[in-house]
């Protein structure tokens, strides 16, 4: 059986291709750490310090606390770390860590407010399937009265919302592990200190709730251990995936990147190709516009004329008029209609677009797939850049 852990299902439902490179060909990311990451985790120790010499009652001032959050920074940092946004440099997320601390510091002196059960606590706790589920909470802490608090800490520059939180699985599942661990807890608080605005966001799940979630998760691991295809999915997270290099989707694109004179960069064999297939395609989406109006216009003038076929130079147009069904708009009826003469098995087809996709993600029944086999098909489809070398 596998470990899964809410990293791991998200890095699939963010994109399937980065991971199979992670989990499965178990290939080592070009970029090891971006700048936000590197942030959150020295924040992260820093608190956990803050916790640690509570517990031996040792005390500690806010200007020693980030003392020591920037000498780690200091000594952790290094010039390889990723910065996406070209506007911000290492100081200016270095001063936002330190923002979080002194706010967190403030807010919640003397620390007294619960009681801490556990700092970066690692657990393992088995899913209904069998499979292993990895369970790491930032802060576990308990009141008097038999609640227990998942305490995690986000760095995140977007605030969670209410709604957000209640439906938020990361931490929903560790109160599985709350609740066979503590059997005295009378419940199970999720709480997100939002660093970044000051704020805390807290969340509960009723016992439908988390069976629900608990479904959904086995379900979804399911899906995992059952695809075949793993393909790419862009979205604005790919800034900050180290595997562009090597990822279908990008590696062209870094590597005419490095590609600096503008002529050779016109001239290489893909930015050509791409170049002449765009401007085929607007062309002959120009000719399909003029192709519709030049229909119309025959339409209507063999209407007038009284005619069904039309004379050019070297060629003539025939214009049949070919009546169509136009369905009802509710079908319902209709569809029982046919069944009941008989004819349903005539008039049906099999809906070859779902049919197609159940193959492709292997969700149809075995005997079905014994049936079928699987050509090379490929679409070429065009977007725009954002970003363009230009002259």
């Amino acid at each position: 059986m596998t470990t899964y852990s809410h990293s791991r299902i998200s890095t699939y439902e963010n994109c399937p291709y980065q991971y199979k490179l992670k989990y499965i060909d178990k290939i080592k990311p070009e970029i090891q750490n971006t700048i936000e990451a590197f942030m959150g985790d020295i924040v992260h120790q820093t608190l956990e310090k803050l916790y640690k010499d509570k517990k031996f009652s040792k005390e500690i001032s806010k200007d020693s606390l980030i003392k020591f959050y920037k000498e780690l920074w200091d000594k952790e940092y290094s010039s390889d770390i990723k910065i996406v946004k070209e506007d911000l440099g290492p100081e200016n997320y270095k001063k936002m860590g330190e923002k979080f601390i002194s706010d967190y510091y403030d807010k919640y002196e003397p620390f007294e407010q619960l009681t801490i059960l556990g700092l970066e606590t690692q657990d393992r706790m088995t899913l209904p399937d069998g499979n292993q589920w990895h369970v790491r909470i930032d802060k576990f802490a308990c009141d008097s009265e038999g609640n227990y608090y998942v305490c995690d800490y986000k760095t995140n520059s977007r605030m969670k919302d209410q709604e957000e939180a209640d439906s938020d699985r990361q931490l929903a599942m560790y109160s599985f592990w709350v609740k066979d661990k503590f059997k005295d807890a009378k419940s199970v608080k999720l709480l997100w200190h939002m660093l970044a605005f000051n704020k805390e966001v807290i969340s509960e799940r009723t016992p439908e709730q988390l069976e629900q979630l608990q479904n959904e998760v086995v379900s979804l691991i399911k899906k995992i251990e059952n695809e075949k295809e793993f393909p790419t999915k862009i979205t604005p997270l790919c800034d900050y995936c180290g595997f562009k290099g090597i990822c279908p989707s990008f590696k062209h694109k870094i590597e005419i990147e490095e590609i600096k004179e503008v002529e050779k960069f016109k001239n290489e064999d893909g930015v050509k190709m791409v170049d002449r297939f765009s401007q085929i395609k607007k062309e002959i989406s120009e000719l399909q516009e003029e192709e519709e109006t030049l229909k119309e216009k025959l339409i209507y003038f063999a209407k007038q004329k009284g005619l069904d076929i039309i004379y050019g130079s070297n060629m003539k147009a025939s214009v049949k008029d070919l009546r169509k069904v136009a369905l009802p708009e509710n079908k319902e009826e209709l569809i029982r209609l046919i069944k009941k003469k008989g004819l349903w098995d005539e008039f049906s087809m099999l809906n070859y677009s779902r049919f197609n996709s159940k193959g492709r993600k292997g969700e149809l029944d075995k005997e079905i797939r014994e049936k079928i086999s699987f050509e090379e098909d490929y679409r070429i489809s065009l977007s725009k850049r954002k970003d363009v070398n230009e002259e």
